[in-house]
């Protein structure tokens, strides 16, 4: 090996700053450190992928859960980040969307429907069978008394146009398209996306 005086000088610097280094008992702090490294904290979570609940954007995120997955137990949310696989975000989040774990555990969050009997002056919670059976009976009260077989001229046209929906822009493709089928099957022309909104 040919070596020129310069780099002989390196070599030797280099040589005598390990061997400094290990006499000085910096050796072993690789090893302690190694032991001293706590566990990822993601180690022993549940992975969920869903897609954020905020905007018309649609971007995807990874829940953490941690919890035995027992069937009377409830696991906790432990940590809510972006999906890097997801092709709307990539793996970024807003400033809201990076909250998402605060929202969660969030003391005024709604975790059951809440319905307000007429004059009454305030909310009490109610069973998801409650209201999803009121807000059928109301459709099909409001359907039945207003919906449109024929127009003027005796053309069967088959709407509903007092009555109304609002989709959910996070949905994906075929639920969209069951959403806005559903719709037209009632008969309402009403029908927005909240992308729009």
């Amino acid at each position: 090996m040919n070596v020129s005086r310069r780099g002989f000088i390196k070599l030797a610097g280099a040589g005598l700053a390990a061997s400094s280094l290990g006499a000085l008992g910096f050796g072993l702090a690789g090893a302690a450190l190694a032991a001293a490294v706590r566990p990822f904290k993601l180690t022993a979570t549940t992975e969920t992928r869903n897609t954020c609940t905020y905007c018309s954007v649609a971007c995807g995120i990874l829940i953490y859960s941690l919890g035995d997955r027992a069937k009377n137990a409830r696991s906790e949310i432990m940590h809510i980040e972006g999906d890097p696989d997801h092709p709307v975000n990539r793996g970024t989040l807003c400033p809201k969307g990076s909250a998402l774990l605060d929202i969660v555990h969030s003391p005024g969050r709604l975790t059951s429907p809440q319905y307000r009997a007429p004059g009454a002056s305030a909310f009490k919670p109610v069973s998801w069978d409650f209201a999803l059976g009121r807000i059928a009976t109301l459709m099909k009260e409001d359907r039945d008394a207003n919906f449109v077989a024929k127009n003027a001229a005796g053309t069967t046209v088959n709407r509903w146009l007092t009555t109304g929906m609002l989709a959910a822009s996070a949905s994906s493709s075929e639920t969209a398209m069951l959403t806005w089928k559903v719709a037209r099957s009632f008969g309402m022309l009403v029908f927005d996306n909240q992308a729009r909104v």
